[in-house]
């Protein structure tokens, strides 16, 4: 069972039975979670809007393009609504509100981060849209002073590159376990 600090908080702390505080008093410096939650995060330029209000978020927009993306293919919605929910997830919209672009990051908020599903949807490429989301998403309050970001790519390599990303030196220390069939079997 979870128990939540308070009502805008994605942060839980399973040991406690009441009375659940988001984290000890000494990391105020370093983590900000329920403050950052409840004020936002928001950048603009040119009508757009990048927001990290995970309320604006379209699901099926997000949804609807990673289910095609050659990393989550297949991938069912409530996976997509789960993950978005334990992440720090950015929407990118445009000058009507509509969401065109999307990223999330998995970070404990203090020493890492892995930056996952980083899309703009193919009408609104173009427009430097995707670098400005990567750059909105890097210089996050919650990203400040990580010591280790990682992420995964296909194509994107020169975009990450010009954010200090590089391939991994020692990739023989690095492990994973992935399962690509697991949306097929559900």
């Amino acid at each position: 069972m979870y128990s939540y600090c308070c009502e805008n908080c994605l942060h839980f702390d399973s040991r406690q039975t009441s009375s659940p505080a988001c984290y000890p008093a000494r990391f105020d410096a370093a983590v900000r979670l329920c403050d950052a939650i409840a004020m936002g995060y928001e950048k603009s330029r040119d009508g757009y809007v990048i927001s990290d209000d995970q309320s604006r978020l379209d699901l099926d927009a997000i949804h609807g393009f990673l289910k095609d993306a050659y990393w989550s293919e297949g991938v069912p919605r409530d996976v997509v609504v789960l993950a978005v929910r334990h992440s720090l997830a950015f929407g990118l919209y445009d000058p009507e509100g509509i969401l065109v672009g999307f990223g999330r990051s998995v970070t404990d908020r203090a020493t890492f981060a892995y930056l996952a599903d980083v899309f703009i949807l193919p009408a609104a490429r173009g427009k430097g849209l995707g670098r400005w989301l990567v750059a909105v998403m890097m210089d996050h309050p919650d990203h400040a002073g990580l010591r280790h970001m990682i992420l995964a790519t296909n194509d994107a390599h020169g975009l990450y590159k010009k954010f200090g990303f590089h391939e991994i030196a020692e990739p023989t220390r690095y492990l994973h376990k992935l399962d690509s069939e697991i949306y097929k079997r559900t």
